[in-house]
């Protein structure tokens, strides 16, 4: 993985601070009722761009940096980021993302979930990287399974969208034991 400051490639895809010139691209390929159906409802449908440029200024103000740009041939097509948990899960992220439809089935997002979990495995001192994905959303519960989350969990019933209840599947990713092992050892 090469990469400079806030910018992380595997020579395929690219994961980057955003620029306010992604508002136009984030707002089209967001825009999308299909993709809206896999987000949480405090993702507008429809979106604007005036969603897209709100939604970066939060993202300039983050620190440590937790959300970043989804570049694929040099052009934007999503977002993906990791959200550190706080008091008992301090150690723990979210990860969440999503990318324009056009781009579906080309292998782009396990690229750049390994990516995403590598910068936070690395930097953001988390141990584990957890995502809730919708029961209905099984090429979501793939791209997990590929990047070697294990499915953890069903909560029941717990989510309702678009009117409908269905279950939240629960994927992790944990440092591998040794990594753990030095790191109870650096503290000691």
């Amino acid at each position: 993985m090469k990469t400079s400051p806030l910018t992380f490639t595997d020579g395929v895809v690219t994961i980057r601070k955003f620029r306010r010139s992604d508002k136009i691209r984030m707002a089209e390929m967001a825009n999308n009722e299909k993709v809206a159906a896999n987000l949480r409802d405090s993702f507008p449908y429809p979106y604007t761009p005036e969603h897209a440029e709100k939604f970066i200024s939060m993202c300039f103000m983050m620190e440590p940096y937790q959300v970043f740009a989804i570049e694929y041939g040099g052009e934007y097509v999503g977002n993906i980021g990791l959200h550190p948990q706080d008091d008992v899960y301090r150690k723990t992220a979210e990860l969440g993302y999503f990318i324009g439809e056009a781009y579906w089935h080309k292998g782009i997002t396990p690229r750049a979930v390994n990516l995403i979990c590598d910068y936070g495995f690395r930097e953001l001192d988390v141990i584990k990287i957890y995502s809730g994905v919708f029961s209905f959303n099984t090429a979501s519960q793939r791209v997990l399974e590929k990047c070697g989350f294990e499915r953890e969990a069903v909560l029941r019933n717990a989510v309702i969208k678009n009117g409908r209840i269905c279950d939240e599947i629960r994927y992790a990713k944990h440092l591998v034991t040794e990594d753990l092992e030095m790191l109870a050892e650096a503290s000691d």
